[in-house]
């Protein structure tokens, strides 16, 4: 088979795009990539006609000195065991406002693909190829990304050395009187120097009176219904009731005394009523 396809992009850029493995594999479309593997390898659903056949398998891109790429590619039908091999060269030649794509090679397969109508594998087939082609246009045609100031490397703390120490690694290095002086005058004026005055000490955080802070750990730990119906504590808690007070050891002895001499009374009484 042979396919060309005309492509809006000057064939320098669409070359740039054919060397580089990862915008080829964006270009493929339908190609879910598999993680971790090679960059044009994944899976690719082909749609033939009203049949959907979902193909798992990889694609290599080469170079050539003639400025030809070598395509080939292999893969197998994930719910299936038929296989396709393509081996195809593909050509980018110079043309008025662009460029054309020329395609050409060989496909073998078999499975179910071979029992769909060759007028429908060879529609969409084309389709295949012309997107693809398309998609390297658009590819090519994306200006770079201007680089940022954010995309700098930016060295570690450790290895940027500060104008003082620059200064300070100088005066250390030098083996005359200079160097010396320099560093007295700065002590000098080091001593000198006023002290700092001390930092204002933060406020002391207000604490809450003894008595809610007790209601407050009584509070913890108690469900909604116990405190609900806890009686109130503290300044709130209600005045017990006065207790009745206890009589004295004298007045326990009064009663039974009373109570026996009237009962003596009463015996004295009936004896002298007999007597008469």
């Amino acid at each position: 088979m042979e396919h060309e396809v005309f492509v809006p992009v000057p064939a320098e850029r669409l070359r740039d795009v054919l060397a580089d493995p990862a915008r080829v594999a964006r270009a493929v479309p339908g190609l879910q990539q598999d993680a971790g593997a090679e960059p044009v390898a994944g899976r690719l659903k082909v749609r033939i006609g009203s049949h959907s056949i979902t193909y798992r398998g990889t694609l290599r891109l080469s170079g050539g000195e003639d400025g030809t790429y070598a395509v080939r590619g292999d893969a197998t039908e994930s719910r299936g065991t038929g296989t396709v091999a393509l081996a195809l060269t593909l050509r980018v030649a110079d043309a008025d406002g662009g460029s054309t794509v020329v395609l050409g090679g060989t496909a073998t397969a078999d499975g179910r693909v071979t029992e769909l109508p060759p007028e429908s594998v060879t529609s969409a087939t084309a389709r295949l190829l012309t997107r693809f082609a398309e998609n390297l246009g658009t590819a090519a045609a994306e200006e770079p990304r201007p680089a940022s100031v954010f995309d700098t490397e930016i060295p570690p703390p450790s290895l940027l050395a500060t104008d003082g120490e620059r200064d300070e690694d100088d005066g250390h290095g030098e083996s005359d009187g200079s160097g010396s002086g320099a560093g007295a005058g700065a002590g000098e004026d080091a001593d000198a120097a006023p002290p700092a005055a001390p930092e204002p000490s933060a406020p002391e955080p207000v604490r809450p009176p003894a008595e809610a802070a007790h209601a407050r750990r009584t509070m913890i730990g108690r469900s909604a219904e116990e405190v609900d119906h806890a009686p109130p504590r503290g300044r709130y808690a209600p005045v017990p009731a006065p207790q009745p007070r206890v009589a004295g050891a004298p007045l326990r002895w009064a009663a039974p005394a009373a109570a026996l001499v009237v009962a003596s009374a009463i015996v004295v009484g009936r004896a002298l009523r007999r007597r008469h």
